[in-house]
């Protein structure tokens, strides 16, 4: 199978990853159509308009237009389509919840053609395929391997460097048929110059949840080892300087949680598939989850510090849940809201983050003078530029940084 013979891409989901990889293979030359549900969506973008801020992006946009990219609320009659849609996790069992991704695929499956190719490049659990997407297509009378097939091609991008990353990150691609995976390696390799590993499904459902385990793991271990330290007096981030002169040891900085759609969700799937095996995953998951509430402990335990009473005078920077970008997803100044809210202060604190302009939550400002005048403590929860080239103007402000971005002088930490 030649890169050629290739028709016609259909990409379902628009959002964070599916546009992004939509536009990269319409610009290098791939035939596509973006499909997603939300009508509005899919108007701003046949206006030209694109739906998130990202690095690169309208640049992408434009040369996808160009090259004859279109966007439809319609699925696309062809023989390969891409599935990026969300996958959350079920807040009881902990459990993926793949309910979108089993929709997209039953409505492919009304329409593809004779031995397509059906890639899922939403993140799900090991063995998601198997047990939830399979049966679709046997039920409906497909014969899997034969006039269907599935593959896995887990992203593996992060907002803030989508396009440089879709661009030279390594990828994985799991299937049945190692012939239908050199098809949808040579489709991937239409852009992706970094390289591309052709494995089974299940490794590569495992792969991409293991990732980000990985990197959850190593976040808890540096908020337990604030929250250690603050208990006992001592400088969790002098600790971790001089420990990680260790050429063997690379701690990472303390936050104030875990936010994004992957690290934030992932584990939880090993969680609930592997209950009584996934033990040290389920305590990251609870210390890094733990956090904002941590962070509010401080916030009071610093008011109190301080003389302060009025909890209208707290600010908190930042909504979204990484630095340089518009994403809110399982963002910590949402979890910390909500627990203030539960106390039955969160309605009065201050809030402003420069990338969010819509109003979403109450007391939401949107200029950051008006946002300092209005505070006299300032909790750093995000380290946009913005705040690191005006951090003079946090002098004579309370100041507790949660992203080790603030050198002043008397600024608290976590």
């Amino acid at each position: 199978m030649i890169l050629g013979e290739i028709n016609m891409v259909n990409v379902i989901g628009l959002g964070y990853i599916g546009l992004p990889t939509a536009l990269m293979l319409s610009s290098h030359g791939i035939e596509v159509v973006g499909t997603d549900y939300n009508e509005d969506l899919v108007a701003r973008l046949n206006r030209g308009e694109t739906t998130f801020k990202e690095k690169g992006l309208d640049k992408l946009f434009s040369s996808a237009i160009e090259a004859g990219i279109r966007f439809s609320s319609e699925y696309q009659v062809t023989d390969i389509y891409i599935v990026s849609v969300p996958t959350p996790y079920d807040s009881t069992s902990k459990k993926v919840n793949a309910q979108y991704v089993r929709e997209a695929v039953g409505h492919i499956l009304e329409i593809c053609l004779k031995n397509s190719v059906i890639v899922i490049e939403s993140t799900i659990s090991p063995g998601t395929i198997e047990r939830q997407i399979r049966p679709i297509a046997e039920k409906i009378g497909f014969v899997v391997g034969q006039d269907i097939h599935f593959a896995h091609a887990p992203e593996r991008i992060i907002p803030g460097n989508m396009i440089y990353e879709l661009l030279y990150n390594n990828r994985t691609i799991g299937v049945d048929d190692w012939e239908v995976g050199e098809r949808i390696k040579e489709l991937y390799a239409s852009f992706c110059e970094g390289e591309i590993i052709i494995t089974d499904i299940r490794t590569a459902e495992m792969t991409k949840v293991v990732e980000n385990t990985f990197r959850d793991i190593n976040i808890a271990y540096a908020n337990e080892l604030a929250k250690i330290c603050r208990s006992d007096n001592m400088d969790v981030y002098e600790i971790i300087r001089i420990a990680n002169k260790h050429p063997r040891v690379n701690i990472l900085s303390p936050g104030p949680g875990v936010g994004g759609h992957c690290i934030s969700v992932d584990p939880w799937f090993l969680v609930g598939d592997y209950p009584g095996l996934a033990n040290i995953i389920l305590a990251a998951r609870r210390i890094n989850d733990s956090m904002p509430e941590f962070v509010l402990e401080r916030v009071y335990d610093i008011m109190k510090e301080n003389g302060m009473s009025d909890v209208s005078r707290v600010g908190l920077y930042g909504l979204t849940y990484k630095e340089n970008v518009d994403d809110i997803r399982e963002s910590p100044t949402f979890q910390v809201l909500w627990t203030m809210e539960r106390h039955l202060c969160g309605n009065h604190v201050k809030v402003y983050d420069p990338f969010i302009q819509k109003d979403i939550v109450p007391n939401q400002m949107h200029d950051l003078e008006n946002f300092l005048g209005e505070v006299d403590l300032v909790v750093i929860m995000v380290g946009h530029n913005e705040i690191i080239e005006n951090i003079e103007k946090l002098k004579g402000k309370i100041v507790l940084d949660t992203r080790g971005v603030c050198k002043l002088e008397g600024t608290y930490r976590l």
